[in-house]
């Protein structure tokens, strides 16, 4: 505990230049006595710490001192490859930025430790491209990471209509829009859990072999959208103003948007395109296109137009002066 404390205390002057004794305290939620104690052991220890005196005085590094990164245990650097998602990064304009710090980070790291961000990556993916729910996290999370950090394959008790066993080696675990799913392989051939269905999880204490050339996240992109494919089996003829075509992408799945811009027409005198859409249902397609308003028109299936039509009929009903 206290040796975390002093390299938090030393990589804290280290980034900020110089800091009061009342900051370092309220830092690192201890006491100024305490504080005092850590520099003095860091003195002892040969850490160039000096105090300055008087009003804008405090604690600074003598000489540009700095601390290397040589004490961070396997935990503490695989934790730190996490906190880099590539996704959110690369689509806010960083993902040059992020990958230049792991680079230095790397760097820094002893060569027993410069597989942290691999091991990571193959473990954990973030697969979140809308906002997130308030969703509560499910009890048995951590049994399940603590399995697939150390590889160890395990029995889950699954609820699943009713509640069965399965003998799985967990590969890895995925955050979807606030929902965690476990991925793993049952009898070599993989599947996909929700964790939030695991009822119990026991340990067995048998090791597996991962297979290295397994890409968590190709995986969970190629299942996903396997899954999205499998769902949208009807189709719906539309026309879509400009608008429409550009809105399109925020009211049904990404998959049926891209294909209704690859099937879109040339677009007529006022801009609108006839395509193609894939969809679920007539029920689901409506409630989708309704949030479109005035910027799509069903041309078919017949029951989807006549739904479109009564919804209409009822805002004009509702809105009529």
């Amino acid at each position: 505990m206290r040796a975390a404390r002093l390299i938090s205390l030393v990589l804290l002057l280290q980034s900020r230049g110089a800091m009061t004794a009342g900051e370092l305290a309220r830092e690192l939620e201890v006491s100024e006595r305490t504080v005092y104690r850590d520099v003095e052991a860091l003195s002892a220890a040969g850490v160039p710490v000096y105090a300055d005196q008087g009003r804008n005085g405090g604690y600074r590094l003598v000489g540009g001192y700095r601390t290397r990164l040589t004490g961070l245990s396997r935990e503490e650097a695989e934790a730190l490859f996490l906190s880099g998602l590539p996704g959110p990064a690369g689509e806010m304009g960083l993902g040059d930025a992020v990958a230049a710090a792991e680079l230095k980070v790397l760097a820094a790291l002893p060569a027993s430790l410069r597989d942290a961000p691999a091991r990571a990556g193959q473990r954990f993916h973030l697969d979140a491209p809308g906002w997130f729910g308030d969703a509560e996290t499910p009890p048995l999370l951590r049994d399940l990471a603590r399995a697939v950090w150390r590889d160890e394959t395990v029995v889950l008790r699954y609820r699943k209509g009713r509640e069965v066993n399965r003998t799985v080696d967990p590969y890895g675990l995925v955050l979807k829009n606030g929902t965690w799913y476990l991925v793993g392989r049952v009898g070599g051939q993989p599947r996909t859990y929700r964790v939030d269905r695991v009822t119990a999880v026991e340990e067995t204490g048998a090791v597996f072999e991962r297979d290295e050339a397994f890409d968590l996240a190709g995986h969970w992109d190629e299942q996903a959208a396997a899954f999205v494919r499998s769902m949208l089996r009807e189709e719906a003829a539309v026309r879509l103003s400009p608008a429409g075509m550009r809105l399109l992408r925020f009211a049904v799945e990404p998959y049926a948007a891209e294909r209704a811009a690859e099937s879109a027409g040339e677009p007529d005198d006022r801009g609108w395109r006839a395509a193609v859409l894939p969809v679920e249902s007539v029920e689901v397609a409506a409630s989708q296109l309704m949030r479109l308003g005035a910027e799509v028109e069903v041309l078919g299936p017949p029951a989807l137009r006549e739904r479109m039509a009564e919804a209409a009929a009822r805002l004009a009903a509702l809105y009529a002066v």
